[in-house]
């Protein structure tokens, strides 16, 4: 077996689509054999994820991933262990162990990939199922930059800054729900300016998605602090990315909603290419 983690100086390094080395690991009867420390061929979650095909890794170790790097890896028979953090040698001895649990695709770049399927925190803006519009791209493979900002012109994310476009499925549930209608109807070269409701982003914030709980309840809650984020589980065992937004003495409070939940967003979008 040969397992991949993303790497940065000894640690799980958290953006797989932005790894600029991984350490491979080979494991026999369980147990890690040698391991070397390589660098990626390309960037963006496509060429990643050719490359360790290339390498024949069976397991990926990482940190936060979206949905289209989940998707490509699964389409190569990689199988997929997100939500790591901490010593990378440590995390292969965790998944070793049968401790690692995957939280599946848990970041974004505020434009993709955003995933509520693990629980119903209320934040999604009707971004997953049968798209609610038409287009002549939808079902093909777009590639396209961006630049997002906020109503007073602060800039969150921007796939310009990256050197990467980004590449999705139109209307496969892969964008929210602005961005992908926007690009429906893109011609190649073109460049929209877009501004997006919450209920076209990431809805609005639900307040039955903020809960306080007593920190004896939960071992381990002593140890986490104020902006944290953590993962807790739903009533059906599934992995929750929650933020620390409170803690006291006895008790600690958790934001299950998106970071971007509740704010209109502004987009530039340039559609760089369409794959049929």
């Amino acid at each position: 077996m040969r397992i991949a983690v993303t790497h940065d100086n000894g640690e799980v390094f958290q953006h797989f689509g932005h790894s600029e080395e991984f350490k491979v690991y080979e494991v026999e009867d369980g147990v890690v054999k040698s391991s070397e420390v390589i660098g990626p061929e390309g960037s963006g979650h496509g060429a990643l994820a050719a490359m360790l095909d290339d390498k024949a890794i069976d397991v990926l170790i990482c940190g936060g991933i979206g949905g289209g790097a989940q998707t490509a890896l699964e389409e190569r028979g990689i199988e997929l262990c997100a939500g790591a953090s901490g010593s990378a040698d440590e995390a292969v001895e965790a998944y070793l162990r049968g401790e690692l649990i995957n939280t599946g695709a848990n970041c974004d770049h505020h434009g993709e990939d955003h995933d509520c399927s693990d629980h119903d925190c209320g934040s999604c803006g009707g971004c997953h199922g049968a798209p609610a519009f038409t287009g002549k791209n939808v079902g093909k493979t777009c590639r396209t930059h961006y630049r997002g900002t906020f109503n007073d012109g602060t800039q969150f994310d921007s796939s310009y800054d990256r050197g990467e476009p980004l590449e999705f499925v139109c209307g496969a549930g892969m964008m929210i729900q602005g961005f992908d209608a926007a690009v429906a109807n893109m011609e190649v070269g073109e460049t929209v300016e877009v501004h997006l409701m919450p209920s076209e982003a990431y809805g609005e914030t639900n307040p039955d998605a903020i809960f306080t709980v007593e920190i004896a309840s939960m071992p381990g809650a002593e140890d986490v602090e104020v902006d944290q984020q953590v993962y807790l589980q739903n009533m059906y065992g599934q992995p929750v990315p929650v933020k620390v937004i409170a803690k006291d003495d006895k008790t600690i409070t958790f934001d299950a909603n998106h970071e971007m939940a509740g704010k209109e967003l502004n987009f530039t979008i340039e559609l760089v290419e369409v794959l049929d």
